[in-house]
C-alpha cells in the first residue's frame, strides 16, 4: 500500500479544504511533515485512521467519546456543522501483480439533533501507475462492504503497527504487551492465520452436507451458537478497546497529578497539611521548655548558687579546722596543768623550782598554738556541715548541667518549629491547589474503579466466551457424528482432517520459522540503533510471544532497567524487524518520532531507520525533534515537506509547503 494524497476539509482545526500531496520518488521515501504543538499533527494521524476504519479506528483524540461525539467534535468549529466535515484518502493497493488505485472519502454532517454519515469508495481496478490518472469509478459493494474490504487490505491489527505516535509506543517494550502486538503481527502479517483460515475452511467442509430435519435442527443450534460466540467476541473486543482507552487516560490523569503534586509541594503544601501538627509539636516543646526551666528555678533556689562561693567555703572549712583545733588544745592544756601540779608534789623540794619553770615553758608553747587571729566562735560539727553542703553542691551541679542541656536542645526544638510554622502558607495560597489536587486524585480513583470493571468484564466476557466455544464444540461433533453415516462424507472428513493436520504441522513450521527471522530482525534494528552497544546482546521470543532480552553474560535485562529512549528505541525495532521479516509494502506514519531520545540515539533513528523504515515514511515532527541539523542529514531521502501553521488568533490550521528551514515555511507561528 502506498499513500498519494489526503484532503482534509473543515476537520478538527483544519480550516477549509487542505490537501497533501504524499507520493514518493525513488530513494525518496520521506515525507516531512512540521507542526508545534496543538497545530493539528495528531489529528492528521487520526484522519488516516478514521477515513479507513471509521467507528474502530484507534483515533488518539477520541479517548473514551462516543464515535457520533467525536465526529460531532471533529467538525471546525468556525464552519457550519450542518455542512459538515471530510477526509478523503488517495492509495494504491498491488495483490496477484496488480496495481489498485482507491479513492475513499467519509463525510458526516449534523441534521437537527442526529448526526449523518457517509462512506463513498471509488476504485480503478486497472491502474497503469504514474503519470496515468486513474479512471475511478464508483463501487456500490466496497461502499457497503468497506469495513471488510479493508480488513484485507490493511488489517486495523496492522495498521496499528504502521501508523503510531513515537512517544507512546514505549510500553511496547512490556513484555505483556510485546507478547500481543508479536502475536498479532504474525498471524495477520505474516500469513499464520491464512493457514488457521484453511483448516477453518477443511472444517467447515466437513459439516457441510445435505442435511435431515434433525441435522437443520443442529445446524440451527450451530448458527445461533455461532452468533452468540461473535456477539461475545465482538463485545470482548469493545471491552478490551474500553479498558485500553482508560488506561491511557489513567496514564494522563497521573500524570497531570504528578504535576498537581509537586507545585502543592513547592508551594509549601505539605508544611500546610501539617500546620496543626507542628502547632501541637510547638505547642508541647514550649511546655516542656518552661518545665525545665521552673526545675532549674527551683534548683537555684537551693543550695546551687555555693558553685560560685567555692573559694569562701574552702576559706571557711580550714577556720572551721582551726577553731577545731584550737577548743581541742585548750583542753589539753587545762588537763596539763592538772598533770604539772601532781608531777611536783612527786618531786623534792629542791628540784620543784626547776621542774616548775620547765612545765611553765612547755604549757607557754602550747598555748601559743591555741591563740587564733580570727575566732569566729564556728559550731564544733562546722566542717561536717560544709561536707554536708560540698555533696549538695555537686549533685545540684550535675543535675543543673543536664537541664541545661535539655533546655539548649528543647530550645532548638522550639526555634525550628517555629522556622517551619513561618513557612506554612497562607490557606488562600495553597487552597486552590489543594482542590485541584483533591479533585485529580478522586478523577485517578474513579479511573482505577473503572479500569477494576472493565478487567472483571473482560474476564467474565473470556469465560463466557470460553462456555460458548465448548458447546459449539459439542454442537459441531454431534453434527459431524450424524453426517459420517455416507461413504462420501465419511471419505471427505477423513482426508479434510489428514489436511487439517498438515497445516497444523505446517503452521507451527511457518511459525518457528518466522519467529526465528524475527528474533534476528528485532535484534539487528536493535543494535543499529542503540547508542549502548554492549547493552542487549541475544533478543528471545519464547512461549506466548513473550519477549526477553539478554546481556554479553546471557543474563536476562528486565525492561525496567532501560531509560524510557532506550524502552522506545526497543518498541521501534519490534515494529522495524516485523516489516522486514513481512516483507510488505505499508507506509510508516509515525508521530512525535524523536520525543524522548537524546541526541546520538535522534541520530540513529534519522540516519539508519526512517530512510529504511518503508517505501513510505510520513514523520509528523517538532522543530524540536527534525531541527535544522537532522533536517540536513535527512535531506537526501526526502520527497516531499510540508508545514502546519496554525493561526493563533483563529485558531485554525493551514498546509504550506516546506519545512521551518525550508522556503514556504516562513510565516509559521
Amino acid at each position: 500500500m502506498l499513500l498519494h494524497n489526503i484532503t482534509l476539509e473543515e476537520f478538527g482545526a483544519y480550516r477549509g479544504k487542505q490537501t497533501l500531496d504524499l507520493t514518493v520518488k525513488k530513494n525518496k521515501p520521506i515525507i516531512l511533515i512540521g507542526g508545534l504543538n496543538g497545530c493539528g499533527k495528531t489529528t492528521l494521524l487520526d484522519a488516516i485512521q478514521l477515513v479507513l476504519y471509521g467507528p474502530r479506528a484507534r483515533c488518539s483524540g477520541r479517548g473514551g467519546k462516543a464515535y457520533e461525539t467525536y465526529l460531532r467534535e471533529s467538525i471546525n468549529r468556525q464552519h457550519d456543522p450542518a455542512r459538515g466535515s471530510s477526509v478523503t484518502l488517495e492509495f494504491t493497493v498491488t495483490t496477484d501483480a496488480k496495481e489498485h488505485y482507491y479513492r475513499v472519502i467519509r463525510s458526516w454532517h449534523t441534521s437537527g439533533k442526529s448526526l449523518k454519515e457517509f462512506l463513498t469508495v471509488l476504485v480503478d481496478d486497472d491502474y497503469r501507475g504514474e503519470p496515468t490518472e486513474p479512471d475511478l469509478k464508483y463501487s456500490r459493494t466496497l461502499s457497503e462492504g468497506w469495513a471488510d474490504h479493508v480488513e484485507d487490505l490493511l488489517p486495523l491489527e496492522v495498521a496499528s503497527l504502521s501508523f503510531f505516535d513515537g512517544e507512546k509506543i514505549e510500553s511496547l517494550a512490556d513484555p505483556e504487551r510485546a507478547s500481543s502486538v508479536i502475536e498479532s503481527a504474525v498471524n495477520s502479517l505474516l500469513g499464520v492465520n491464512t493457514v488457521e483460515q484453511l483448516r477453518t475452511d477443511l472444517l467447515a467442509l466437513q459439516r457441510r452436507q445435505k442435511l435431515s430435519e434433525e441435522e437443520q435442527h443442529l445446524l440451527e443450534d450451530i448458527r445461533a451458537k455461532e452468533q452468540e460466540r461473535d456477539a461475545v467476541k465482538a463485545e470482548l473486543k469493545q471491552a478490551a478497546q474500553q479498558l485500553e482507552d482508560r488506561q491511557s487516560t489513567l496514564a494522563d490523569a497521573m500524570r497531570e497529578l504528578e504535576r498537581i503534586e509537586r507545585t502543592f509541594e513547592k508551594e509549601g503544601g505539605s508544611l500546610f497539611e501539617r500546620r496543626v501538627e507542628l502547632e501541637q509539636s510547638r505547642k508541647e516543646a514550649g511546655e516542656r521548655l518552661a518545665d525545665l526551666r521552673a526545675a532549674l528555678g527551683q534548683l537555684a533556689a537551693g543550695t546551687l548558687p555555693f558553685v560560685i562561693m567555692g573559694k569562701q567555703l574552702d576559706e571557711l572549712r580550714a577556720q572551721a579546722e582551726r577553731e577545731q583545733r584550737a577548743a581541742e588544745s585548750r583542753q589539753v592544756l587545762g588537763v596539763l596543768e592538772v598533770r604539772d601540779q601532781w608531777l611536783l608534789s612527786l618531786l623534792p623540794e629542791e628540784t620543784q623550782e626547776a621542774a616548775l619553770a620547765k612545765l611553765e615553758e612547755d604549757r607557754q608553747q602550747r598555748a601559743s598554738s591555741v591563740q587564733l587571729e580570727i575566732d569566729l566562735g564556728l559550731p564544733s560539727d562546722m566542717t561536717t556541715q560544709i561536707a554536708a553542703l560540698d555533696e549538695g553542691v555537686s549533685r545540684d551541679q550535675e543535675r543543673a548541667a543536664e537541664l541545661l542541656g535539655q533546655i539548649s536542645a528543647t530550645a532548638e526544638d522550639v526555634a525550628q518549629l517555629d522556622r517551619q510554622l513561618a513557612g506554612v502558607p497562607e490557606q488562600s495560597k495553597v487552597e486552590a491547589i489543594q482542590k485541584d489536587r483533591d479533585e485529580q486524585l478522586k478523577a485517578c480513583a474513579a479511573f482505577k474503579a473503572a479500569i477494576a470493571r472493565d478487567m472483571e468484564r473482560i474476564e467474565e466476557l473470556k469465560r463466557r466466551l470460553e462456555h460458548v466455544d465448548a458447546a459449539l464444540g459439542r454442537a459441531h461433533d454431534a453434527f459431524v457424528r450424524t453426517k459420517v453415516k455416507a461413504e462420501e462424507v465419511e471419505r471427505v472428513i477423513k482426508y479434510s482432517e489428514k489436511a487439517r493436520e498438515t497445516l497444523q504441522q505446517f503452521g507451527q513450521q511457518l511459525l518457528e520459522a518466522h519467529i526465528s527471522r524475527l528474533e534476528v530482525a528485532v535484534l539487528e534494528s536493535f543494535g543499529m540503533l542503540m547508542r549502548k552497544q554492549s547493552l542487549v546482546k541475544d533478543l528471545r521470543i519464547g512461549d506466548g510471544f513473550k519477549l526477553t532480552l539478554a546481556d554479553a553474560n546471557g543474563e536476562p535485562i528486565e525492561p525496567g532497567r532501560l531509560s524510557a529512549g532506550e524502552r522506545q528505541l526497543l518498541a521501534v525495532s519490534l515494529l522495524w524487524g516485523l516489516m522486514k521479516v513481512a516483507g510488505s509494502r505499508l507506509p510508516s506514519v509515525i508521530d512525535t518520532p524523536l520525543g524522548r531520545l537524546d541526541s546520538r540515539h535522534r541520530q540513529h533513528l534519522t540516519d539508519r531507520y526512517f530512510p529504511h523504515a518503508s517505501d513510505q515514511v510520513l514523520l509528523l515532527s517538532t522543530d524540536e525533534e527534525i531541527d535544522e541539523t537532522l533536517l540536513n542529514r535527512l535531506q537526501k531521502s526526502v520527497a516531499r515537506t510540508y508545514t502546519l501553521v496554525h493561526d493563533d488568533t483563529q485558531l485554525t490550521t493551514s498546509v504550506v509547503e516546506g519545512y521551518w528551514w525550508n522556503a514556504g515555511a516562513q510565516n509559521v507561528a
